[in-house]
């Protein structure tokens, strides 16, 4: 923590967690900070290394303006982002539950997710429960099926029929309370998130009268639609991911001076390493695991859709593999997310899966078909389909 005397500001380097306090005592003191990564200004060869001449190198550097400040997002933001994070790591920890009902039934020859497409449908929990009341007749829990499920009636009663006791009900019911006990954390969680993001002003839209404020922007006719609306037209994301996205770069896109800072920012752009006449790829690295989190699910979701991302990644997934196509896509959603965060007023307008096909050259491609069918020893005669 250096700060050179009489100037006002203040460079923090940042070291796990341990910086977080200090930066916010001091931000809210008034003074100008900037968290610095350690490897930017202890670059420096020959120089003994101390805790005191660190502080004295910093200084310097900072006096002189050389440091790159780190992205900290405003107080606002960093308290919509411990929110979102919570409600990320309980919604995986919700997961594990479901996981190891699952083992559990299956430990008791219960196989319901042979049948049900998840466990936590009405159906499975209704089945679940009677098996915990007691109930173990196989036909009996197969006739609590509800809708579509209703046609699977004899694979049902195979599934439902095992050995479940009373020491498995015991432990199903603690893990469903578990599960019970998340989904209400959860659901308080997103109810808090959509309540910070309506309070934040750069998130508000535009009605046709010309008002704004929370809720404004989401009608039809809005000249400018709300941050979450204009996020979740991409294709794969969702209102939850896009309050994930708003939480973790925020709403100033200021802080990033084009797309490749924040691309570069979320180590989502290509590395090239080069040694003498050798070229590779490199790794992106690292970044911010719940925006690269989100971003990787948002990416495989508009993989399966028949628009611009879709079709951007069945054209690389032929040549780079599915890991690296999914990369690519997800970056190129950042790039559209920062567009439409730096443009207020601009609306996401899908280019169609023929984009790519509409930009052939077709006389080139013409040409370069006819030499190589020229070169194996043809004579090519071109005619025009009728």
């Amino acid at each position: 923590m250096d700060c050179p005397e009489g100037s006002g500001h203040l460079t923090l380097e940042s070291t796990s967690d341990y910086w977080r306090i200090w930066f916010y005592l001091l931000e809210a003191a008034g003074l100008d900070v900037q968290l610095v990564n350690a490897r930017d200004v202890k670059n420096a060869p020959g120089r003994p290394k101390t805790d005191k001449l660190d502080a004295v190198w910093q200084a310097k550097l900072t006096e002189r303006g050389m440091p790159r400040p780190s992205f900290v997002p405003p107080a606002p933001v960093r308290v919509l982002r411990d929110y979102t994070r919570l409600r990320t790591d309980l919604t995986r920890e919700r997961t594990r539950y479901w996981q190891r009902l699952e083992k559990l039934l299956e430990d008791a020859l219960i196989k319901i997710s042979a049948v049900a497409s998840s466990l936590d449908t009405m159906s499975a929990r209704d089945m679940v429960e009677a098996l915990i009341a007691g109930e173990r007749d196989p036909q009996a829990l197969a006739r609590l099926a509800r809708g579509r499920m209703k046609a699977k009636h004899a694979a049902l009663i195979e599934a439902l029929t095992g050995r479940f006791d009373d020491h498995h009900a015991e432990l199903t019911r603690m893990l469903l309370d578990q599960i019970d006990g998340l989904n209400a954390q959860i659901a308080t969680l997103t109810s808090r998130v959509e309540d910070l993001i309506a309070a934040i002003p750069a998130a508000w839209g535009v009605d046709a009268d010309g008002s704004t404020g929370p809720g404004a922007g989401s009608g039809p006719d809005a000249p400018r639609a709300d941050a979450i609306t204009r996020l979740d037209e991409i294709p794969g994301i969702s209102t939850i991911g896009a309050q994930i996205i708003l939480a973790e770069i925020g709403l100033d896109m200021t802080r990033f001076p084009t797309a490749g800072h924040l691309v570069s920012w979320a180590k989502l752009s290509p590395r090239t390493i080069q040694s003498g006449a050798t070229t590779r790829a490199g790794k992106t690295g690292k970044g911010n695991p719940y925006l690269k989190g989100v971003l990787g699910e948002i990416a495989a979701a508009a993989s399966r859709t028949d628009t611009f991302l879709g079709e951007r990644y069945r054209r690389i997934v032929k040549r780079r593999g599915k890991l690296k196509a999914l990369v690519a896509v997800a970056r190129t959603i950042l790039v559209i997310i920062w567009h439409l965060l730096a443009d207020p007023a601009a609306r996401y307008h899908d280019l169609g899966p023929g984009y790519y096909a509409s930009r052939i050259d077709t006389d080139r491609k013409t040409r370069n078909h006819v030499r190589q069918l020229e070169a194996l020893g043809y004579a090519v005669t071109l005619t025009a389909a009728a």
